[in-house]
């Protein structure tokens, strides 16, 4: 992306679903964004799109209890799943996003990728297995991307990174490391997102 030229020219919230078969807000193709509550995925969106409160940031992981769309420069949607894992919600209200995001996931015949965020300080978790074993298995498109990485040193960050490689088994070029705070890898994220779309 040239210099100074910004990511998004207009974003603005779509609409939401919270119950499995509902239909989406807009009938635009999509690029979702998930990860385990406390990755950072609703800050990391706000910086992505140049926005500071799109997405609700919260102290208290587990704030998105529904999937929420934001139209992107009128172009597509950008979903912000609810983040899995721990969370501080309601234990009814948690067991109504697997079947929600499944659904979505299964379902969602303009799903284009999804974006799984890891937390470079922890590494790949069995949640982030089983979300990753579910999108392999409907080969459906994933983008990899380490958050956090300005909390670690130089060397913290290469071990990091080598971790997640192994963890996984993906080539260097298939992981994006970033940082919402100092704005690191997410012109190069942009440009993989850009990729997924590039067909519609």
């Amino acid at each position: 992306m040239p210099p100074g030229r910004p990511r998004v020219r207009t974003v603005e919230f779509a609409g939401a679903i919270g119950r499995p078969g509902q239909p989406l807000p807009m009938p635009l193709s999509q690029i979702a964004i998930t990860g385990r509550s406390n990755v950072g995925k609703s800050t990391l969106l706000n910086r992505l799109v140049g926005r500071k409160s799109i997405a609700r940031t919260s102290k208290r992981p587990g704030r998105t209890q529904e999937i929420n769309f934001f139209c992107v420069d009128d172009r597509f949607l950008l979903a912000d799943l609810p983040g899995y894992g721990f969370a501080q919600a309601p234990r009814d209200v948690r067991h109504k996003w697997g079947p929600l995001v499944e659904s979505y996931l299964r379902d969602s015949s303009g799903l284009l990728g999804i974006v799984v965020l890891i937390d470079s300080r922890r590494g790949v978790t069995a949640d982030d297995h089983r979300m990753l074993d579910f999108l392999a298995a409907r080969e459906t498109p994933a983008l990899i991307a380490l958050t956090k990485t300005d909390k670690l040193n130089r060397s913290g960050r290469r071990e990091a990174i080598r971790k997640v490689r192994e963890q996984i088994g993906i080539d260097e070029d298939q992981l994006v490391a970033t940082s919402a705070r100092t704005g690191e890898g997410l012109d190069t994220l942009w440009e993989s997102m850009q990729g997924l779309l590039a067909g519609i």
